[in-house]
């Protein structure tokens, strides 16, 4: 199952090309990131990713400018590996007709007290368990 998450473009995306500047994606990706862990985890009832966690990498396939318009564009957001001590989010940031971006994020659960990088809870496993889609492949072209 993928997350879906609705992203407003705001008029400051744009650059002097008259397109989405690159950088902006990052941060449509960590909107629907964000959503994802956070929000929709709280939803579910989950503890998942309460202690924090950060990025370790990005990837990022751009395939088409993005023309700022007044309806949102889709970030659809999936699980495409879950391993001992962190996890592979793949996105596609697009419309019905077309995809503009495709990316990955490597994130790592991290004990903020503590200061350093932990291991995947079996809670975090269950809730990822739900969005994982390996059909998908990792995000990236």
């Amino acid at each position: 199952m993928r997350h879906v998450y609705e992203c407003p473009l705001r008029w400051s995306d744009m650059d002097s090309f008259g397109h989405v500047n690159n950088v902006i994606f990052l941060r449509y990706l960590e909107e629907a990131r964000i959503d994802f862990m956070f929000r929709l985890a709280r939803q579910a009832d989950s503890g998942a990713f309460t202690g924090g966690s950060v990025v370790a990498r990005h990837e990022i396939d751009y395939l088409r400018p993005l023309v700022h318009r007044h309806t949102p564009v889709t970030v659809e957001l999936w699980v495409a590996k879950v391993g001992g001590a962190s996890v592979t989010v793949a996105y596609e940031v697009k419309d019905p007709e077309q995809v503009y971006v495709r990316a990955a994020t490597v994130v790592v659960p991290y004990d903020l007290q503590a200061g350093r990088p932990r291991r995947i809870t079996e809670e975090e496993r269950r809730f990822l368990a739900h969005y994982q889609d390996d059909t998908a492949g990792s995000g990236t072209a």
